[in-house]
């Protein structure tokens, strides 16, 4: 029960990063995987974790910069691998000067971990099957 408090904390306390992160990808808009905010694993809280693809996204702000948290978070990398997991880190600051680049970056993974069919409107238009003399 300890774990959902804390989680339920860490929620409420949302950065302006992890807010924007939330608006692409709750309710399954980012095309259609599910992600979960806060999500437990072992001891560690994942900012966003999609399951289906066993896929991790953290934001970063400055305090990971420094060398006592980059040791920490070096060692839940680890624990993460060890479990299949694979993360993918954003500094704040480039979520904020390059958004696209990180949606792609995002789809991309998403499709090679746990490839969903992309929809009809995304594929080139063709004339229809041709005929032969």
């Amino acid at each position: 029960m300890a774990e959902i408090e804390r989680a339920r904390q860490l929620r409420a306390d949302d950065t302006w990063a992890e807010k924007l992160m939330w608006r692409w990808l709750r309710d399954r808009r980012f095309s259609g995987y599910k992600f979960r905010r806060q999500h437990p694993v072992g001891i560690y809280y994942l900012d966003f974790f999609c399951k289906e693809a066993e896929l991790n996204i953290e934001l970063d702000g400055r305090q990971h910069g420094f060398p006592d948290q980059q040791k920490h978070d070096g060692e839940r990398e680890k624990f993460l691998q060890s479990n299949g997991i694979k993360t993918l880190r954003f500094w704040n600051s480039h979520l904020r000067r390059d958004a696209q680049s990180i949606r792609d970056t995002i789809f991309n993974e998403l499709q090679t971990r746990a490839p969903h069919p992309l929809p009809d409107y995304t594929r080139p238009i063709t004339s229809g099957p041709e005929k032969k003399s």
